[in-house]
Parts: structure tokens; sequence; C-alpha cells
């Protein structure tokens, strides 16, 4: 106490000693308060953008706080803590700037829209990121021809190596693959190459293939450190190019890096497979951006093609591709503002169907029996849109693309009809390519009616005759217009889709389930959705390998499990025998390692039976495209599942929207 005493006199004589006056001290002591708040505000401030995504973290903080402050009166601070003044100025201070903060920070998807079409007043960016220009192979690599060693001109080089690197793929032995990648590598031959190289099946690619090869091994012997400077120039070129600014928020964009040249894969037997993409050069960029904005610099000794100020559209940059001729673009990702907009205003175009679609239904029921062909193909076509999920079928070029079709599109050849099969009346078989060239086979009763009226359309037709003559998309589109504004097939489809999820997650799910079992309730939800839109994929190649290491660690633990249960049984024995704490307390022990192994065994098997049905199901695509996101934060919230279980972060950031907006009573 006295030499606290004494620390005090010497503290305040030391104060004294520069001759400064109480007022003076307490001015200066406000003004420094003053300073100190104020750069805290601006920093605030400066992060109000990224907390635009964090609303209800702010909130979760005022809350910490306000029971912080709730303690302090409890416990009677005052009395016993000196400083207790201190310290709730302090936590009012923040309350109330927590508040401030609040009423500055507009959640992105609640800020008003242009109301004029446009989707941006300023735009400003760096521009893409070209693919890096070609490295000659070394000397020692070398192409050859008819069993000769050839050295060849950088062009053709370039594109002898985009098919020496998918010699191992398949791809590479079919014949368009190899008829359309001979005739546009020899557009890139010198005259002399040309006339010495005329059969693709004399090429020898083979120490191209095998360079690669080395090249890529050497990738993944790579050192830490190595590794740790590719990784800071990715990071730098994201912190560079990877971001917009739009209407004063910080966007993030999804594909700044321009392709880089390569050979057209295109999905089942697509006619153009093997084509040269050819490389995208700042000539061929257009760049959109603000007329007020800095307009990004092109690559020395270039120019871009155009630069456009259209705030009507949401791109930064876009070229044609050669290959079908489509334009391509670079957009913002799916977190930013307008894509999240976009996604919250399909569903609830969607949910707006839920209104109108039994009317609807009622409708093309009635136009079964219209007097007109037109009318009745139009009424049976948008049955299968709405009970099978089915796209409506773009028209394109005939030979443009490959051969899949859509409702509009089908076919005499993809159905077939049977009065009665497996005890069913009134079967439909539907056997044809989808898009990206899946194939959809089903067979489905229909109504009575339905078929009949199929029967009619399949009248004197030949196998290659359209199923619905009478029909388009255009017609369809127009028709699905007049029913409902801004509905389409897709509309129909994810409708459809989201209340499927919705009503298998009330049928599925088990309020007394762990949550590893509640997580395959959902996947099963998800995977009756993939069913009903047909989103299939090949088994992964290392599928039986990881199933083989997953049933072996299923065994180990049941082993483990068997002489944990053992070691209980043997402990129960003994505290039978001794009836002391010691012998309680090791039963204690013992019968929660059997608790932990079994829920972990649990956890396996619930993993072994998800990989399994879902082998051959892609669950992301319903999952990311057609699926009220909502749908799913609710029912995590409802059975306390942890969202990161259901979405990883990617969509996460994507449905952020989602993740703030919806309860856990929400019903789409």
């Amino acid at each position: 106490k006295e030499h606290s005493e004494k620390k005090h006199k010497d503290r305040d004589k030391l104060k004294h000693s520069n001759s400064s006056s109480d007022k003076h001290r307490e001015k200066h002591k406000e003004k420094r308060k003053e300073e100190k708040v104020c750069s805290l505000l601006g920093k605030a401030f400066s992060v109000v953008d990224i907390t635009f995504w964090y609303r209800g973290k702010i909130i979760f903080f005022m809350e910490i706080n306000m029971k912080v402050l709730k303690f302090c009166f409890a416990q009677d601070f005052k009395e016993n803590n000196p400083y207790f003044t201190a310290v709730v100025d302090n936590l009012f201070c923040f309350s109330l700037m927590g508040w401030i903060l609040l009423s500055f920070v507009v959640i992105r998807w609640e800020e008003e829209r242009y109301t004029d079409g446009s989707k941006w007043r300023f735009l400003e960016h760096k521009g893409p990121v070209f693919a890096p220009p070609y490295e000659p192979l070394p000397d020692k690599v070398r192409f050859y021809y008819d069993g000769k060693p050839m050295k060849l001109s950088a062009p053709a080089e370039e594109v002898a190596t985009f098919f020496s690197k998918m010699l191992d793929h398949e791809y590479t032995t079919k014949d368009i693959f190899r008829k359309n990648f001979f005739k546009d590598w020899r557009k890139e031959m010198t005259s002399e190459e040309k006339s010495k190289i005329t059969d693709l099946n004399k090429c020898d690619f083979t120490e191209m293939n095998e360079y690669f090869k080395a090249q890529s091994e050497a990738r993944k012997q790579m050192s830490k450190e190595e590794k740790q400077k590719i990784k800071e120039e990715n990071e730098r070129l994201v912190q560079e190019y990877g971001f917009c600014i739009m209407d004063n928020h910080k966007e993030r964009i999804g594909n700044f890096r321009i392709e880089p040249p390569g050979l057209f894969r295109g999905r089942g037997d697509h006619p153009k497979m093997g084509m040269l993409k050819r490389r995208i050069r700042p000539e061929d960029i257009i760049i959109n951006c603000s007329k007020d904005s800095k307009h990004p610099k092109p690559p020395p000794g270039t120019k871009w093609k155009e630069v456009r100020h259209d705030n009507k559209v949401t791109w930064l940059a876009s070229w044609t591709e050669n290959i079908q001729g489509s334009i391509k673009y670079i957009m913002l990702n799916p977190s930013s503002r307008i894509k999240g907009e976009k996604d919250w205003q399909k569903y609830e175009t969607a949910r707006r169907l839920k209104k109108c679609v039994d009317r609807i239904r009622t409708q093309y029921r009635d136009d079964w029996k219209s007097k007109e062909m037109r009318i009745r193909q139009r009424a049976v076509a948008l049955y299968f849109i709405d009970k099978l999920a089915l796209r409506a079928g773009n028209e394109k070029e005939e030979g443009e693309t490959a051969d899949t079709v859509g409702c509009c599109s089908l076919r005499v050849e993809h159905v077939k009809l049977y009065p009665k099969m497996d005890d069913q009346e009134y079967v439909v078989e539907f056997d044809f390519l989808g898009k990206d060239s899946i194939r959809y086979y089903n067979k489905i009763p229909v109504e009575k009616r339905v078929f009949k009226n199929l029967q009619l359309f399949l009248e004197n037709k030949q196998p290659e005759d359209d199923l619905f003559d009478r029909l388009n998309t255009s017609i369809l589109n127009k028709h699905l217009q007049e029913l409902m504004d801004g509905l389409t097939a897709k509309v129909f489809r994810t409708y459809n889709a989201s209340i499927t999820l919705q009503q298998q997650l009330k049928e599925l799910t088990c309020p007394d389930d762990s949550i590893p079992a509640k997580i395959l309730s959902y996947n099963r939800a998800n995977r009756a959705v993939a069913i009903l839109c047909n989103h299939q994929r090949a088994p992964p190649k290392t599928f039986e390998k990881s199933m083989q290491n997953l049933q072996t660690k299923i065994e180990e633990k049941q082993n483990q499990l068997s002489a944990a249960r053992k070691q209980l049984k043997v402990a129960k024995s003994d505290h039978k025998a001794s009836h002391d704490d010691k012998s309680k307390k090791a039963v204690e022990v013992k019968r929660k390692a059997v608790q932990r192994i079994e829920e972990q065994l649990m956890k396996l098997q619930v993993q072994a039976t998800d990989r399994e049905e879902n082998k051959q199901i892609a669950l992301g695509t319903s999952k990311l495209n057609y699926l009220d996101p909502r749908i799913s934060v609710a029912w995590c919230k409802k059975w306390g599942v942890g969202i990161e279980k259901i979405y990883n972060k990617t969509q996460r950031e994507k449905f952020a929207w989602a993740i703030d907006m919806a309860e856990k009573d929400y019903e789409f």
C-alpha cells in the first residue's frame, strides 16, 4: 500500500512538472478522445462495403456488448472497480457506433434498383488477363513424321502440342475429332509442311506427350517455396484484375482470365470436336466500362477492338469465339450483388407460379380435347414440361451441334407407346439425347387423354418426323407468357424442382436423427430432384477404389467397436466386484469411448450409403441452378445443421442473400 501511494505521488509530481494546468490537460484529453472516435468512425465507414455481407455479425457482436453491460450492472462493478465508468463509457460508445453503422448499411440485395433499365452508373476494371505466349519445345523433344524427325514452325508446333497432350484421352481415337484437328492443323502449317504432312496416322507425338507428362510430374514435386511463389503471383493477379468497382461497391469478377487456345471437345458426339480454338488477342476484345472511369489499358503494342459504355448490360468484356461463333463474356462473380439479385428474382418468379399453377394445369387438361391440333400438341407438350421437367428444346441449325433435343423438338423415333406394361396402363417410353448429350430414358404412365393424343400425333409419320409438327419453342414460349408474366419452361423446371425438394425434406427428415443422418436425408431429397431433372454423370474413375478404402475404414471401426464393448463389459464386472469410485470412473470412460466409436462408425456408414446412391447422379447442378437456396437454409436453421454441411464456401458466397434472408419457417 505504501509503495502504491508513493508511486501515485511521484506520478502526480511528474504530471505537474511540465507546468500544464488541469484545465489544459482535460482539454487535451477531450481532443484526443474526439480524434480517436473520428478515427474509429473513419475506419468503420471505410469498411462499410465489407459489412454489407456481414450485418448479422455486427448485430451479434452488439448483442454480446449489451450482455457485458448487463453483467457489469449486475455485479455492481461501480463499487468494486475504479475503472467501471471508463468500461461502461466504451461499451456504450461501441454500441452507439454499431447502430450508426447499421443505419448506413443497406444489404446489397435490398438496395433500390434503377428504374430506367440501367444496371450501373459507374463501372471500372483493369480488363482481362490473357493466356501466356507459346513457349517453343526444347530441341531434344521432337516430332516424327513417317518415322523421321521433323522440325515444325512455331504455329504448327503449338497446335501439335494440343493434340499430344490429349494422346491418352479417348477423344483422339474418334474419327470426327481427328478429321477436324488435322484440317485445322494444316491451316497453321507452312506450305513446305503441308506438302510433307498429309496423313495424321503417320504422325508420331510420343516424345511431346512424354515431355508434358514429365512437366506435370515436376509441378507435383515442386518445393513448398516454389508453390508459395506461384500462389503469391496468382493472388497478385486476383487483387489487380479480379475485382471491379461498380457503383461504389468492390465486386469480385468471375472469370477475368481469357481461356488459352486448344482443341474444342464439346459434349457427346459433337460434330465440331477437334477443331482449333484460336488464341484470343486484345484486338478481339470489346471492353465495357463507364465513360468517367479509368479505362483498362491493352498490353503494349496492341489495342482493344472497341471500348463501350453500355450500362444496360453487366458484362465487363466480350469476344466472339471461332468454333460456333458465340459471344463469350467476362462477368461478375456469382457472389456479386447483381448476380444475387438475378438469382432472387428467378426464384421469386417460380414462387409466383405456385399461385396460378392449378389454373394452368386445368387449362392444359381442357386443351387436350381441343378441336385444333396445334392446341392439343401445345397442351401435351406443356404437360410433359410440367410433369417430367423437360426442357423446351431450342431451335438450331441442322448439323451445327450434336443431335440433342428437348420437348418441342422430339421426333417420332424418340417415343414409344405401350397400352399396358408391367401392370401399368398407358405407358410412354422416352429415349433421346438431352442437353450436353446426356441420354434421357424414362418409362412413365400418363393420363388416358394424353396417350390417345400421342397416338394421334404419331399417325402416318416416319421415325425422323417431328412428334409436335405444329409446335416450336417460340409458339410455346409466347403461350407461356400469356399464362403468366415471365413464365418459361425453365420457370416450370425451377418450380417443380424446388417444390419437390421442400416436400422430400418434410417427408425424409426425422427430428431424432443425428446430424449425419439428417445430411443423408437432405442428399436423398436433392437426389430426387436431380433424377427429376435428369442430372446424370459418369461414375468417377476412382469410385471403386475410394469405396474399397471406405469399406476398409468401416471394418476397422467395427473391430474397434467390438474391442471397446469388451473393455466396457470387463470394466462393469470390475465395478460390480469392487464398488469403488475408481472402477465407476473407468466404466464411464469406457462407455464414452463406445459411444464415440459408434458415432464414428455411423458417420462412415452414412458416407458409404451416400456415395453409392449418388455415384451416377450430379447433385450440384440442381443445387446451384434450380433449387431455391432459402429452402435449404431454412431446413439447416430448423434442424440445427451447419450451412457449411450443405453448401461449400463458394456456394455460401453465391447464396449469401438467401442465408441473410431465410428464417427457419420459410416456405417456398
